[in-house]
């Protein structure tokens, strides 16, 4: 069952973990499938077990006081949840909730064993900081969108994003999906997206948007 575990770096290269580590891996962990918009993991909900990616993918996100969403960043297989990490190992509740992007499988790994694998394999440890740095950056980028880019340019990147992670040039999504995301209002999306039409940037179609 386990190829993993290969996480892509910034980079372009990957990083491959030993066959030893594998093997722990299939022993401490359990598997679990998950739907398209199922959640896996909620805000403040107590973290006992580490989820990484088989197959699919997870999107993570945040949300605010008054119920507005934004996505902090995608899982891929072979990567985990960085905050899923900090949580569990300090016995700390959720600060995110993640939800299935599409059909997903998931191995999920007791914190105890979390906690051994670090002292027994470096490997492991290394693993963790890779995907803390690769976070930190996805994080970085948020945080710069949020603050000095326009909606229009954002959403344009998401849809590129999207459409990038799934490897289709057509989304099959929501206005309200979007705006939930971008953390703005479904009347901004629609009015962005039938801009973005008119300039023969995408191809709008019920729940479906074709990027051009």
């Amino acid at each position: 069952m386990l190829y993993l575990y290969t996480m892509e770096l910034n980079n372009g290269t990957e990083f491959k973990a030993s066959p030893e580590i594998r093997e722990k891996l299939s022993e401490y962990g359990f598997s679990r499938h998950f739907q398209e918009g199922e959640i896996i993991l909620n805000e403040n909900a107590y973290i006992k077990a580490i989820p990484i990616v088989i197959s699919g993918s997870i999107r993570v996100m945040r949300t605010e006081e008054d119920g507005r969403e934004i996505l902090l960043y995608y899982i891929k297989a072979g990567e985990s949840c960085i905050m899923s990490f900090l949580g569990g190992i300090h016995h700390d509740t959720s600060k995110v909730k993640a939800i299935a992007e599409e059909e997903t499988e998931l191995l999920f790994i007791p914190i105890d064993k979390v906690n051994l694998l670090i002292k027994e394999y470096p490997e492991w440890l290394d693993y963790i900081f890779r995907l803390y740095h690769k976070r930190f950056e996805e994080l970085l980028d948020v945080v710069n969108a949020v603050a000095f880019k326009k909606m229009d340019e954002r959403l344009l990147n998401f849809i590129k994003k999207k459409c990038e992670l799934t490897g289709s040039h057509t989304l099959y999504v929501t206005h309200e999906q979007l705006a939930n995301e971008l953390g703005t209002a479904r009347t901004v999306i629609s009015r962005l997206l039938k801009q973005m039409e008119e300039e023969g940037m995408v191809k709008l179609g019920r729940n479906k948007i074709e990027l051009m």
